[in-house]
């Protein structure tokens, strides 16, 4: 080996507080063991990916971020990107009443009505929503959490009107209420109640819907809170195992839910520590599966997920660039083995995307596809000097924090004592204070910036008549329902919710039948289980 000259003294780092070296060498993994710790694409502990020829055999399902204003409106456009875009599947955006669990009509909300994803308020909208759209051949994913289980119950029954059978349907709820409450406040329950939701939905997925996701456990909402990739990964996991061990106290055995846990995740700028991120993920799932939980079926071993750019990452200052930095995390997920993308757009830091920003972002992931050559072999890194040592040194690190939640007594635990919000928002100040100060370079922003540079002139406008048009829709239901079957399936979920051990979601399923709102229903269960209350020493 030819002698190294040189000393580079500056100390790099990752975002996570890992140092980087000038060079890596074989050195770096002397300990590395093929079969043990990489094998093939497709084989255990999958580090180099779910499936033996990954993009070659069928490339990630392409999805865009859609939903704005009315379901009329956001069904015109998703039947346009299934029709004649390339769009492989559909994620639906909500609007923060939907999120919130209340009606268009609640004076609280009503400013917010289609504003940052299209409304839904009954059975009606799914109805308009999917219209013209196949549900027997398409999968939708909800960015939806504390109302998960009741867009379940929309989805089946939207589709027993289109004559498709449940078992056929592959919805993807994100479900992943514990997140919510330390990254981004979605919340409604209390922790207890809101892990009961999350356990009946893994119940009655793997008994109605067994294609369907019931959960896609959320690393990208905790990065884009603050959290470094070690934080992200390892809160997410400790996320999955607080709902994993919820079902197994109902004696649901681990395989007939495990494969059908999905994930959504996130890319950051620094390229490296993404790609080591995704497969030292893959590896702690696998090992967790078969030798912690004693999964005997392959598929419930494989980390399966879904992940966007993060638009955090994004800058208001020449915002134009932000497509080049939507590349650059569009190339770290295909390389780190994604099954299923959305990009941002470049105008994600100012408002939600009009549609020819969508287009863009679409046709990045297209480009990366079909002309990139990434997707030509599975797993292209692998091998690599520096990937090697620094997903080894990934994986070291999200177990090491995985550990210290569990000695704290899993996440429930965690998050009601604060614990996990206190670290994520530190991790926030200390990337806020890095930007500012120039320690962390965002061309345009704090380098090579532009003098008076003027905004973009092309944004989404919201129209104030989706509020209208909603509204209507909304009487016309109440108008039309029989109010004697509401009254009678709101009943019967409040009292099976008072019932500790009785699965909500066929009383649900009745309860959107019978087009009760989506404020009606969550209203129900606050009446029974309250709303949570944020724990006042997060700040120590």
């Amino acid at each position: 080996m030819a002698q190294r000259t040189g000393k580079d003294v500056r100390r790099v780092e990752t975002t996570s507080g890992v140092e980087i070296k000038p060079v890596y060498t074989p050195e770096d993994v002397a300990g590395l063991d093929y079969e043990r710790d990489l094998a093939d694409p497709g084989e255990y502990p999958y580090t180099r990916g779910p499936y033996p020829l990954m993009y070659r055999e069928k490339l990630w399902t392409m999805r865009t971020y859609t939903g704005f204003r009315t379901p009329r409106e956001t069904n015109e456009w998703n039947r346009r990107l299934l029709a004649e875009e390339g769009v492989t599947g559909l994620s639906t955006a909500l609007d923060l009443p939907t999120q919130m669990g209340y009606d268009s009509d609640h004076p609280e909300w009503r400013a917010e009505v289609g504003r940052v994803g299209v409304a839904i308020d009954s059975l009606a909208d799914f109805e308009v929503l999917f219209d013209g759209i196949p549900l027997n051949k398409v999968s939708t994913s909800f960015t939806i959490n504390a109302p998960a289980f009741l867009f379940l119950a929309l989805y089946q029954v939207a589709g027993e009107k289109q004559g498709v059978a449940p078992a056929v349907l592959r919805p993807i709820v994100q479900n992943d209420i514990l997140k919510e409450f330390f990254a981004r406040g979605a919340c409604i329950y209390p922790v207890e109640p809101s892990l009961r939701l999350v356990a009946d939905t893994f119940e009655y997925c793997s008994r109605v819907m067994p294609r369907a996701n019931p959960i896609s456990v959320c690393g990208y909402h905790i990065r884009e809170s603050g959290a470094t990739a070690v934080q992200e990964m390892a809160f997410a996991i400790s996320d999955a195992i607080e709902y994993i061990d919820r079902a197994l106290e109902r004696d649901i055995p681990i395989d007939s839910f495990a494969p059908r846990i999905s994930w959504n995740l996130g890319a950051f700028m620094n390229f490296f520590e993404e790609v080591a991120k995704y497969r030292a993920s893959r590896r702690i799932w696998a090992r967790l599966m078969r030798e912690g939980y004693g999964a005997q079926d392959p598929r419930s071993w494989r980390f399966l997920w879904f992940a966007g750019t993060c638009g955090s990452t994004f800058s208001h200052a020449q915002p134009l660039n932000n497509i080049v930095r939507a590349t650059v995390e569009t190339m770290a997920l295909v390389l780190g083995g994604l099954q299923s993308l959305t990009v941002n757009t470049w105008q994600e830091a100012f408002e939600i995307p009009d549609q020819e920003a969508m287009l863009t972002a679409l046709r990045t992931q297209q480009i990366v596809a079909y002309e990139s050559g990434v997707a030509d072999t599975a797993d292209p890194l692998a091998g690599s000097y520096y990937v090697e040592s620094l997903t080894d040194e990934y994986e070291r690190r999200i177990l090491a924090l995985m550990e210290d939640v569990k000695a704290r007594g899993g996440m429930a635990r965690c998050i009601e004592s604060g614990y996990v919000q206190q670290l994520v928002l530190e991790e926030a100040y200390k990337h806020s204070m890095a930007v500012e100060s120039g320690e962390r370079k965002v061309v345009g922003e704090n380098i090579f910036v532009s003098a008076d540079e003027p905004p973009p002139t092309r944004l989404y406008q919201h129209n104030p008549a989706a509020l209208e048009e909603q509204l209507e829709r909304l009487a016309e239901v109440r108008a039309r329902r029989s109010q004697a079957d509401v009254e009678r399936s709101l009943a019967a979920l409040r009292a099976a919710a008072a019932e500790t051990r009785e699965n909500l979601m066929p009383y649900t399923v009745d309860c959107v039948r019978a087009y009760a709102t989506v404020g009606e229903i969550m209203g129900t269960l606050r009446e029974v289980f309250g709303t949570f209350e944020e724990p006042l020493n997060i700040f120590g």
